[in-house]
């Protein structure tokens, strides 16, 4: 078991896979716009998830690619698949750690406002005042947009340490591509596919961290590594 001790200026996360898991509400979503459009399921589903709605629909649909059907098909999701959500390991304990303390977090997810903000309400989650969702962003993962606009509305500076947290391949590449450490979780991609995209850390799920104390240069978290994972750190 290895572990890591390390201090950063802001914890940015990732919502869907990191802080809750969807998985099979999105497939059911996806699996019933694939039926009803004559699109086989599969192929959406292979890239979709960690993805913004609206760049899956540039591709198979792109007649449907506009905010309006996007808020209006992901308001559904909740209202349909509320039960098929939970809540994963570690998250609540984590970002309430960090509430505590005053800490500087902020969610940056692929899902709307609309998707999102109900999510967190059917979890039950505690919701930061930053929250980047979809729809605030001119490019989704795996462009940094989104987690530079978190840094700069936390007033991170450039050269300060920032974590990431992250499960999906085009979440990593985005976590890295904005200059920030990224930690993989394992809970949606195997850890082959999560480790392709180049994460800093890779563990199962957010249990394995731990906020360990708060300063005025930032946040202090322990991560526990299997033993295997030692390589990540040469």
């Amino acid at each position: 078991m290895v572990v890591i001790t390390k201090k950063y200026a802001a914890i940015l996360f990732d919502m869907d896979g990191t802080l809750i898991d969807s998985t099979a509400a999105v497939v059911a979503h996806w699996t019933r716009f694939g039926q009803e459009n004559g699109i086989d399921p599969l192929l959406i589903l292979a890239s979709s998830h960690g993805r913004r709605s609206y760049d899956i629909l540039k591709i198979w649909a792109p007649e449907k690619a506009n905010w309006d059907y996007v808020n209006e098909i992901e308001g559904e999701i909740p209202k349909r698949n509320a039960e098929d959500a939970r809540e994963l390991p570690g998250a609540r304990k984590l970002i309430k750690a960090i509430q505590q303390v005053k800490g500087k977090w902020a969610i940056v997810t692929s899902g709307t406002k609309v998707l999102a903000g109900a999510w967190m309400k059917v979890m039950q989650l505690p919701v930061p005042e930053v929250f980047i969702t979809a729809d605030q962003v001119a490019n989704g993962k795996p462009d940094p947009q989104g987690y530079l606009m978190a840094r700069q509305l936390l007033n991170v500076p450039d050269d300060a340490p920032v974590l990431v947290v992250e499960d999906a391949p085009a979440g990593i590449r985005a976590g890295k591509a904005a200059g920030c450490d990224v930690l993989g979780l394992l809970t949606s991609h195997t850890k082959e596919q999560v480790a392709e995209a180049g994460p800093t850390f890779i563990v199962d799920d957010l249990a394995s961290v731990e906020f360990v104390r708060s300063g005025d240069d930032g946040l202090q978290v322990k991560i526990t590594l299997p033993p295997e994972d030692e390589e990540l750190l040469n």
